[in-house]
């Protein structure tokens, strides 16, 4: 599949899932933006790393994603340089595993920032241009904590329930301007996020790690199998083909069967 003259965003991109999704449109020659926090001199590998794979152009923004300013200016800026912003992958996102009586007050709000409110900001942004040009792609990646919940994960499935509607919403006032809206919703993959809530579960459920990988993480995922960030990068590649011209407002799980037991 080939993107070529296509380009696209990609947030919370410098590690983890974004960055596997990232990777997927470099090799699709699509030009690409990630976004996202760490030291420059990894983010310049990075970035450098990227532009090995295609032939499209690779770019940084470190838009804080929870200022909605810097939002606009990164989907703005992007425009300038590439000429468009065609496909929108929201992926950024926080977590924090915690009993809601003991919830802190600012990691909420951050969570729900991140994990919710910065996609409605970057799509505002950007689906203007996309409706003018009668082609777009906004993927917002959710989670299986989209579709159901979990305990002690208050604001993370609170956020990612938001995106499934907003998802549904904005595929409906999209539709007839060649723009679809996804959410892909992946089961457990083994991130940095996901490894730093291991801890965190094992101490809020009183419980030892290996048990939380075996009993929590992978519990319900019936393949017994973490997902991989190239299987996510396939995904998307997949909502931006022409096969998937009519598939609009869904959110797909990637979950191992989690969802539908």
């Amino acid at each position: 599949m080939s993107l070529r003259n296509k380009t696209v965003i990609v947030t919370g991109s410098t590690s983890g899932i974004g960055l596997g999704i990232a990777r997927g449109f470099a090799e699709a020659h699509a030009n690409v933006v990630i976004n996202g926090f760490g030291e420059a001199e990894d983010i310049a590998a990075e970035v450098a790393s990227l532009e090995t794979l295609g032939e499209g152009r690779i770019s940084y923004d470190a838009a804080d994603m929870s200022n909605p300013d810097q939002i606009a200016a990164m989907v703005d800026h992007t425009e300038n340089e590439f000429g468009s912003v065609d496909i929108v992958v929201n992926n950024a996102g926080v977590q924090l595993v915690e009993p809601v009586e003991s919830f802190p007050l600012d990691k909420w709000d951050q969570i729900i920032a991140i994990n919710m409110n910065a996609a409605f900001h970057s799509t505002r942004a950007a689906l203007p241009g996309m409706k003018a040009r009668g082609w777009g792609r906004i993927i917002n990646i959710s989670s299986a904590h989209g579709l159901v919940a979990s305990p002690f994960k208050s604001a993370y499935v609170t956020a990612k329930h938001g995106i499934t509607g907003f998802t549904k919403t904005v595929a409906l006032e999209a539709a007839e301007f060649g723009v679809t809206v996804n959410a892909i919703c992946p089961g457990y993959v083994l991130t940095p996020l996901v490894e730093k809530q291991i801890p965190e579960t094992a101490a809020a459920r009183g419980i030892t790690e290996e048990e939380v990988k075996r009993d929590v993480l992978l519990a319900a995922q019936w393949t017994k199998k973490f997902v991989t960030v190239e299987q996510l990068a396939g995904t998307a590649l997949f909502l931006c083909s022409d096969a998937a011209e009519n598939i609009t407002g869904v959110s797909l799980p990637v979950d191992g069967g989690w969802t539908a037991a």
